[in-house]
């Protein structure tokens, strides 16, 4: 049954709920095996994310709330029935408010255990990354784009599917704020491992060489466990002297900052980008002398962003709106002189 036959489903509801993180995780593994196909964006045939539909791990999902609900709020009792609020896609938004719900509680839970211990507040501001990325593809976006059928999949091939529509739609890889995400987690992974490695080859060695060197710590004890004057040295050596921190504190914050600030910015611009403020566009920006387009990469992908753009919801997108919204111009200024 669908929603257009059920003009009551488009009123707004709010109503008090518990929701919990263990909720979100018995629905999703709950909704996967079962299901049955729901409307996504109403222009095709319903999608079918459950394993019995012949999904498996990596294509099944639970599919985003139907087009025609958009941004209402859609509790089971607001269905007709179980199968309509099945069909309509209403677990996704049963999913994505729990898990929301639960993450930012989990967030306060990180910050007053760290209050009662008497410890210091950053642990709960680095897990404010994930928070506001998972806030940005589920919620923020969604708002900004009129549906919550715009939202992120929940399953493997669903996360990829957005990910590539996003590009085709807002062009997030020349986004400035998507570029200090990438730089933020590819330097965080970098500085992980320069750290890890120079800390493992200047351990102080406490045990013989047919031991394990992992038993020459102690938990507690005061000395250090690794030589901070050699890694600094080895590593003033390699690059230059102040590209080595001298100081374990710092050196630290930086690992924890640089990620996070970056995944900050992403979750930024997938929230500016909900709004249609999109990446750059350089598209035909380089002329010769005499005024013809020289392609670069950026023509390049803009090809790209268009053949993506037109194979998802292939009979919604009978032209690319990139080029149906533009003027028309003629095939040719000046017709030819025919002779003879």
């Amino acid at each position: 049954m669908d929603i257009h036959q059920h003009p009551h489903l488009y009123r707004l509801v709010r109503s008090p709920d518990d929701p919990h993180l263990i909720n979100r995780h018995h629905l999703l593994h709950r909704r996967l095996p079962p299901g049955s196909p729901r409307r996504h964006r109403c222009i095709r045939e319903p999608v079918a994310g459950s394993l019995l539909y012949g999904n498996n791990i990596i294509s099944g999902a639970v599919v985003p709330s139907s087009n025609a609900i958009g941004l209402h709020f859609y509790p089971i009792w607001e269905a007709a029935s179980l199968d309509e609020w099945l069909y309509n896609g209403g677990p996704y938004q049963l999913v994505i408010f729990h898990f929301l719900i639960g993450i930012l509680c989990y967030m306060g839970r990180e910050w007053e255990l760290s209050y009662r211990l008497g410890m210091r507040p950053w642990i709960c501001v680095a897990y404010s990354a994930p928070v506001a990325a998972a806030a940005a593809v589920f919620l923020i976006y969604p708002i900004g784009q009129g549906s919550f059928s715009d939202g992120m999949p929940l399953g493997i091939s669903g996360t990829f599917n957005f990910m590539l529509v996003f590009q085709a739609e807002h062009n997030i890889l020349m986004h400035p704020f998507h570029m200090l995400g990438v730089a933020g987690v590819f330097g965080g992974s970098l500085f992980s491992a320069m750290h890890g490695s120079l800390v493992t080859s200047s351990l102080v060695r406490e045990t013989t060489e047919t031991e394990s060197q992992n038993y020459g710590y102690k938990f507690g004890q005061e000395e250090e466990t690794y030589n901070i004057v050699a890694a600094h040295g080895y590593f003033g050596r390699l690059i230059f002297q102040y590209a080595s921190f001298n100081n374990s504190r710092s050196l630290h914050f930086l690992l924890g900052a640089w990620p996070v600030i970056g995944i900050w910015f992403t979750a930024l611009g997938v929230s500016t980008m909900a709004f249609n403020l999109n990446g750059f566009n350089f598209n035909q920006s380089i002329i010769d002398s005499t005024g013809r387009v020289i392609n670069t990469w950026a023509d390049v992908l803009n090809r790209a962003n268009l053949g993506m753009e037109v194979m998802h919801e292939r009979n919604a997108h009978n032209f690319p709106l990139d080029l149906a919204s533009g003027e028309s111009a003629p095939v040719a200024l000046i017709a030819p002189q025919i002779n003879g």
